[in-house]
């Protein structure tokens, strides 16, 4: 008869990790808010055993090694202490320009449609395979968006946002906030239907695709350069605008100051 009993594992082949922030949220309640012990296999690189907790390296920040910034491509040793940062909150300050490009994945329309109303590129089709989706991010250089944290976690996604929240409001404050997008804000300038630039057009290029009440009211239009939507300021313009003004203000707000609200 073999023998069935465990070999307890050695503490120097142990490695100590530390989640901070909103990273806890991936990992098992038990790990949550506090350091645990992991057994690395020899070799392991700091993003395989992050991303094997439950993390995706996409939301990871700034890393620390005993006290001392590391790469994830870096190899653990038995024994270290790993505390893991997500990204530094940048509320209010607009990234570099030009502002990233984003698709979205098949389950996240609304907030595509809501990026898009703020004016930012954003494909999305809720007809498309993963495959497809990371391969266009490679390829036109956009950030992933999702509530997959499995797709964030393949090799080829160099930028990526999992997004928390689930109602589409929230979640496009969320990655306005995230990627300090506000500042770059364009409202009304691209489709919200197919995510081509709008241009402005006279009343008579239009006029022959325009109800008769909107021809006698309205002047000023816009038309799609992809599907050739036409678009004016009429009362449903009025409601968006407010709509995204208002998801502008809370995603300029410190997180502080709209928890006060």
């Amino acid at each position: 008869m073999s023998d069935a009993t465990p070999v307890p594992l050695s503490p120097a082949r142990l490695v100590s990790f530390r989640f901070h922030g909103e990273l806890a949220a991936f990992l098992a309640p038990a790990r949550r808010d506090r350091s645990f012990e992991v057994h690395c296999a020899a070799g392991s690189s700091l993003k395989h055993v992050i991303e094997a907790l439950g993390v995706p390296h996409t939301e990871v920040g700034r890393v620390l090694v005993d006290g001392r910034p590391a790469p994830l491509e870096r190899r653990l040793c038995p024994g270290e202490r790993v505390s893991v940062h997500p990204h530094a909150a940048r509320c209010g300050k607009p990234c570099p320009s030009p502002p990233p490009r984003l698709i979205a994945d098949a389950h996240l329309g609304g907030l595509a449609r809501l990026l898009r109303l703020a004016g930012f590129d954003t494909l999305y089709d809720n007809h498309i395979e993963d495959a497809t989706l990371v391969a266009t991010a490679v390829r036109e250089r956009r950030v992933v968006l999702t509530r997959d944290r499995e797709l964030l976690k393949r090799r080829d996604v160099a930028e990526g946002c999992f997004v928390h929240a689930l109602e589409p409001a929230r979640q496009a404050v969320e990655i306005l906030r995230r990627l300090g997008l506000a500042g770059h804000a364009r409202p009304f300038s691209r489709c919200l239907e197919c995510n081509a630039a709008l241009q402005e057009v006279s009343p008579a290029a239009v006029v022959q695709r325009l109800p008769p009440a909107v021809r006698a009211r309205h002047t000023h239009f816009s038309a799609c350069a992809g599907c050739g939507r036409v678009y004016w300021e009429g009362s449903h313009w009025q409601r968006l605008r407010a709509r995204i003004d208002a998801l502008l203000a809370q995603a300029r707000a410190a997180p502080q100051d709209e928890a006060a609200d």
